[in-house]
């Protein structure tokens, strides 16, 4: 992981990148776009290809470590003003950028543009909340967007925002999205269940990624599901590590037994074990029995649900799910999701889950159809970039 001070001279490029010129060069935010484009990185990679990745967050730099290593160059972005971008993009020399979902930052095109470099939007997402302020300022848009050679849309709503925008209807397909092209993460789920669960018996309830307020209104609830199932043993992962002391030190004030990832194996009998560690929750999917995606009782957006239904589990959310609002839409018309409307609602329907197993078996084989249904939108993907690739490196 690279240091704070070098974090900052990266964005003021008083450090800049070491790539392979010629290199492919992918922008992606954060976490979230992050474990979207990896598995086309991985492709690219495959094919031979070089790829420097820049990213706006710390956590979105640990996580692209974490998930494609030293496979890739990986910096973080400069500040989109014409000096430092133009020195960036000549200090990479990139062949052809790829532009994860809404990451338009206009100094960064004028300079691809300026050097004659192909851009292609991947997973182009218009947001409900951005739509209204991109529509109403088109006509800068569609000037900043020119250099774009082609978005490949999450959706057809998605193209026909960037329609609206002013993006020539030529220069749009819709692919559906690439968080759809995910895979079950690999790891040996009995050791999981045995390190916070040595018993391998206790219900598990998984509340994942919760933020600022969300933990004490679920502690509210926990009572409620507690009554239902004494055995329960609830999982809590904040969703930002600054967070882990305060949470932790929240729960001991309810006066529940509380056990955290870090001190290693659970204590037995704990009622709650905060996971205070980052990379972690996507095995947990793979051992949860009830899984509440948090940032969505808070207006937050919500976060992704595939990373569980991609392990054969349905999930619960709050009202709050704009951000993933397609995805948890199409999850809910196939019965693997339940959007609650409420604190009210969230609890009787995890009460109602603990209390009726066989509901929650129906849940998690919809969602698991679900997944096998989506198609293979890295597949259409690929070969809409494939006439802008360089040739290989090897």
């Amino acid at each position: 992981m690279t240091g704070s001070s070098d974090k900052w001279r990266q964005h003021l490029t008083l450090m800049l990148p070491a790539a392979s010129p010629g290199c492919i060069w992918v922008h992606a935010c954060s976490v979230g776009e992050v474990g979207s484009v990896a598995p086309l990185i991985r492709s690219l990679l495959d094919q031979g290809h070089t790829i420097h990745l820049s990213v706006v967050t710390a956590t979105g730099f640990a996580h692209a470590r974490r998930l494609l290593g030293e496979r890739i160059s990986l910096s973080f972005l400069p500040w989109d003003l014409p000096g430092t971008m133009r020195r960036f993009v000549d200090a990479l020399q990139p062949s052809l950028l790829l532009l994860a979902e809404t990451e338009f930052w206009p100094g960064m095109l004028a300079a691809c543009r300026r050097n004659s470099i192909a851009v292609i939007g991947i997973n182009t997402r218009i947001s409900d909340r951005s739509f209204p302020r991109y529509r109403a300022s088109r006509r800068l848009w569609a000037r900043w967007l020119a250099p774009v050679s082609l978005f490949l849309a999450q959706s057809t709503v998605d193209a026909e925002r960037l329609a609206a925008m002013g993006v020539p209807a030529s220069r749009i397909k819709a692919c559906g999205n690439l968080k759809y092209a995910i895979t079950p993460p690999d790891i040996d789920s009995a050791a999981l269940r045995n390190c916070l669960d040595s018993t391998g018996k206790r219900p598990i309830l998984l509340i994942a990624s919760t933020h600022q307020g969300e933990d004490r209104r679920m502690l509210d609830m926990w009572p409620q599901w507690h009554a239902s199932c004494p055995e329960l043993l609830t999982l809590i992962v904040p969703r930002h590590p600054e967070r882990f002391d305060d949470v932790a030190a929240l729960i001991r004030s309810r006066g529940l037994t509380l056990s955290r990832w870090s001190e290693g194996e659970a204590k037995p009998g704990s009622h709650i074990i905060l996971i205070d560690a980052m990379g972690i929750l996507g095995g947990l999917y793979t051992i949860a029995d009830i899984v509440f995606i948090a940032g969505s009782i808070e207006p937050v957006g919500g976060h992704n649900p595939l990373e569980a239904a991609i392990c054969g589990r349905g999930v619960v959310t709050g009202p709050y799910i704009q951000n993933f609002r397609a995805i948890m839409d199409e999850m809910q018309q196939a019965n693997g999701a339940i959007v609650c409307s409420n604190d009210h609602e969230v609890e009787q329907a995890i009460t109602q889950l603990l209390n009726h197993p066989d509901e929650l078996r129906r849940l998690h084989g919809h969602a698991t159809v679900f997944m096998q249904e989506k198609g293979h939108p890295l597949e259409q993907m690929l070969s809409e970039i494939a006439p802008y690739l360089p040739s290989p490196k090897r």
